[in-house]
């Protein structure tokens, strides 16, 4: 594999990796390395809001430079004024291109990334061969070629020792203050979490073929308070609090719906205190991951391979069907998550706590 011929001096560095919550997490490797390797660079970081408290505040960063881009888009469908939201987009702009980069990594690889890559200033602007949407274009460099069919995580590691990166040794934490930390210490303490294992359950998914039954997790969940003595917590976003309150109803034991009451910095916490996190194919399913909680993860349209719970420790429940992984996001039957049982799932959870 070709390498990084490098610049004389790398002083500045622009990450682009926008989104989603699974992929920043999956980046962090990468920064870790980046860093030592050119360990007087100073570097930023380009990421959509949603996913920005993934990197925010991490100690390789210098600064993070935020794209509000969804939220423009919808002022706009909702009918505001263009002036305002062009004079932010054109800040965020200035902002973008107010440092000129010895180097430039796009590792999203879409047009999205693709354009912001061109339009900051940098001298060697590099990318992966995996790039869609015409990504490819604005680079300066040839492509660094990936296996689009490994992790994302040793996907992006590729790209870092194009760069002459030592791979060897990484973390991969999502960086928290101790603010978060104690203060989930005291929400958990409140559960009553001390009389058995803690285990975090987010049945959500973005993707209706990822979604597993709504009764099946009340059912699991009702089977591990009666034969595991766990205390149960549900995890997810805030609109995803009706849906997970209708699980708890169905349930004969007292569990806590925490969706929308948690930031991504102490979601991660949350997960870092728990024994367990049994979960659909989603973002939080990356957090918990990173955080060194053992993951059950429940895969039907995707592929476990690409982007499953990174590193040991971690089982992946999926169905024995040729259709799968599909990817796609609408099917007429969804067997895929229709025959993972509850059975699999509570088994699988007693031999990883036991």
């Amino acid at each position: 594999m070709e390498t990084f011929e490098g610049c004389r001096v790398v002083k500045n560095v622009l990450i682009i990796k926008l989104s989603s919550i699974g992929d920043v997490v999956h980046s962090l490797p990468f920064l870790e390395v980046v860093k030592r390797r050119f360990p007087e660079a100073q570097i930023d970081w380009v990421v959509e809001e949603e996913s920005s408290q993934i990197v925010m505040d991490h100690a390789a960063i210098r600064r993070l430079i935020v794209s509000r881009r969804k939220a423009w888009i919808g002022k706009l469908k909702q009918g505001v004024r263009f002036s305002p939201v062009f004079g932010e987009a054109a800040r965020f702009l200035k902002e973008l291109r107010r440092v000129e980069y010895d180097l430039i990594i796009d590792l999203q690889g879409l047009l999205k990334s693709g354009i912001l890559a061109g339009l900051a200033r940098g001298k060697k602007k590099i990318g992966m061969s995996s790039a869609r949407e015409g990504a490819g274009l604005f680079l300066s460099e040839r492509a660094v070629p990936v296996d689009y069919n490994q992790h994302a995580v040793d996907r992006y590691l590729q790209v870092a020792r194009y760069l002459k990166c030592d791979c060897s040794a990484w973390n991969g934490n999502i960086p928290v203050s101790a603010a978060d930390m104690e203060r989930i210490r005291r929400l958990v303490h409140g559960l009553g979490s001390g009389q058995g294992p803690l285990v975090a359950v987010n049945p959500i998914a973005r993707w209706r073929t990822k979604l597993w039954d709504a009764e099946r997790f009340a059912i699991l969940a009702d089977r591990l308070c009666n034969e595991l003595s766990c205390c149960i917590v549900f995890t997810g976003g805030g609109r995803d609090r009706g849906i997970i309150q209708e699980i708890c109803s169905m349930m004969a034991n007292r569990s806590v719906n925490l969706a929308g009451r948690t930031t991504l910095k102490e979601l991660a916490c949350l997960y870092f205190l728990c024994r367990l996190v049994v979960t659909t194919d989603t973002g939080p399913m990356h957090i918990a991951a990173a955080m060194g909680c053992p993951v059950v993860a429940l895969f039907g349209p995707t592929d476990p391979g690409r982007t499953g719970p990174y590193g040991p420790g971690h089982a992946v429940i999926t169905a024995d069907l040729e259709c799968r992984p599909c990817f796609k996001r609408n099917c007429d039957h969804v067997s895929c998550m229709k025959q993972i049982t509850v059975d699999q799932c509570f088994e699988t959870v007693r031999d990883m706590l036991s």
